[in-house]
This record gives structure tokens, sequence and C-alpha cells, in this order.
């Protein structure tokens, strides 16, 4: 079979579609075009290329078909499967430190030919002994089990606000507990967190929709609103009108 001919699959567990990414996965790009954000970078994936997107991380990510085919691979690296990993073959680890979430990786000729064979229990271990070798410091980013420290809640909020995930999530991910994020975005912010994110995120639409002539259709789902109804009733709540009325 050729590299070509393979249809998308998944190797490993099941990764949730949410924006947290709760494990870290491999994604090998076969036919058109995936473009993802992680809050403060943009990236582009084309076919043939391949990178590692991390864990503990929120991210969107998007795709558009090359004559209507969307084909990838996609690998997960989750945590048991990582620490019996790093038993078996000692691999020790280091700090890591950077806000990127998706990860280049050095391309190899060892990716393609790996695909081309039967898939079986080694699949994910001779992966990820191929990655190790191509990309010297990738285990300090695979072999880091710690949860997330306690950062910038500010500069997170500010950064991330977009991603429409539950507070808890935004919580976890600042390294902090429900009540203690909730008492530090008081004192930070002087709000609570639920109304402060949809007033960040209507007055980023209504900048997006007033300033660079984009849709409401296509602006909600950037702001992290889930139903575009919901958005306009939010929407006309606060500015007095709805969001279509800017681009007359």
């Amino acid at each position: 079979m050729k590299l070509d001919q393979i249809k998308s699959c998944y190797i490993g567990p099941h990764i949730s579609p949410e924006a947290f990414i709760a494990e870290h996965f491999f994604i090998y790009l076969l036919k058109g075009k995936m473009e993802g954000f992680d809050g403060h970078k943009s990236y582009a994936l084309w076919p043939g290329q391949y990178c590692m997107v991390r864990k503990n991380h929120l991210a969107r990510y998007n795709k558009q078909k090359d004559e209507g085919v969307f084909e990838k691979i996609v690998v997960i690296f989750d945590e048991a499967f990582l620490k019996a990993y790093q038993q078996k073959h000692a691999v020790s680890s280091n700090t890591y430190v950077s806000n990127d979430v998706f990860i280049h990786l050095n391309k190899t000729d060892l990716i393609p030919q790996l695909f081309l064979q039967e898939e079986d229990s080694t699949t994910r271990e001779r992966l990820l002994t191929i990655l190790l070798k191509a990309n010297p410091g990738l285990e300090n980013i695979l072999f880091d089990f710690g949860i997330p420290a306690k950062i910038d809640l500010e500069a997170y909020m500010n950064r991330n606000f977009r991603f429409n995930v539950a507070i808890q999530r935004f919580a976890y991910l600042t390294g902090r507990s429900l009540t203690a994020f909730k008492q530090d975005f008081k004192r930070v912010f002087n709000d609570t967190p639920g109304r402060w994110l949809l007033q960040k995120r209507l007055k980023e639409a209504y900048f997006l929709i007033d300033k660079q002539g984009q849709r409401p259709s296509d602006v909600y789902l950037e702001v992290g609103f889930e139903d575009l109804s919901h958005f306009s009733y939010t929407f006309k709540k606060l500015f007095g009108f709805p969001p279509t009325q800017l681009r007359k």
C-alpha cells in the first residue's frame, strides 16, 4: 500500500474535540490543510508535514479539504503509555519552558516508512523512538508528568479568553483550585470570570466586525460562542443593537 492510499486513522486512545488538549498527540497530514491557533500564535500544516500537539494547553484547529478530502494519521501519546515507555527505555528529561502548543518536528524518512507497514501493538513505541532520536529535547515535553504550575492569571486570560472551555478548566490550567481561581480573578479583574469572559468576547467580536469587516456568522465561534443566536442576543443586550447592524 502507498502512503497516499492510507485513510485517516487514530492510534491510541480517543482524543476529545474539546479545545483543551488532555494528552500529547502526533499528527501527520496526508491530504488537505490544517490550521491551528493556540491563543497567541497561528500554525499551518500541509500534506507530508507532521507536528506534536502538547497536552495541558488550549488550541483551536480546523481542516480544509483538498478536492473534498482531508486525511491524517493521529497517534495519541497518553500518560500511561509514556510512563511505561520511560520505565522501559530509562528516558530522562529536564524542564521545558515554552508557550508553544504545536511543536515543529524535524523531518525524517523513517516516519512515512513506518506508516507503510502494517499497524500493530508496537507502532506507537516505534514512532516515539524515531521522534525522540530525530528531535533532541522532545523528551522534556513528553515526559513531564506534572500538573500545570501557578502562572500569571491576567496574561493567561487575556491570551486565552477566546477558547470556549469551562471555568474549572481555566482554573486547572492556571495552576489553581476553582476557589483560588475565582478569588484571584476578582482581585485581578474586579469581576467574576463568567461576566468578564462574556464582555471580553463580545468586545472582541465588535472589533472584528466593525474594524475588520468580518461577518457575525464567522466571528461567533472564533470568540468563544457555541451558538449564533445566543451570540446575537447577548451582543444586542450589551451594545443595544444586533451585530448585523455593524455591517450596514
